[in-house]
């Protein structure tokens, strides 16, 4: 993919500030949301593995598996 205004290749998978900080904190909130105790295991697991890696993925600012939050035009 490249940038319609100057020509180079865009990295996709990077992430602008905005989607970062939003990532980190639904993240956070997220995986403690899940380290309480449920009486399904099972969602504690699924919880504490999503939130872990919305956390991840904010503060890499790297989106392996190219999930959008916001709108690509909102990225910096």
């Amino acid at each position: 993919m490249y940038d319609h205004r100057t020509g180079m290749p865009v990295d996709v998978n990077k992430l602008g500030f905005a989607e970062r900080a939003l990532s980190v904190v639904l993240g956070l909130g997220i995986a403690a949301a899940g380290a309480k105790p449920r009486p399904n295991p099972i969602l504690n697991v699924v919880a504490l593995a999503a939130g872990s890696y919305l956390a991840w993925r904010g503060a890499t600012g790297r989106d392996p598996l190219g999930i959008e939050v916001m709108d690509r035009d909102d990225r910096a």
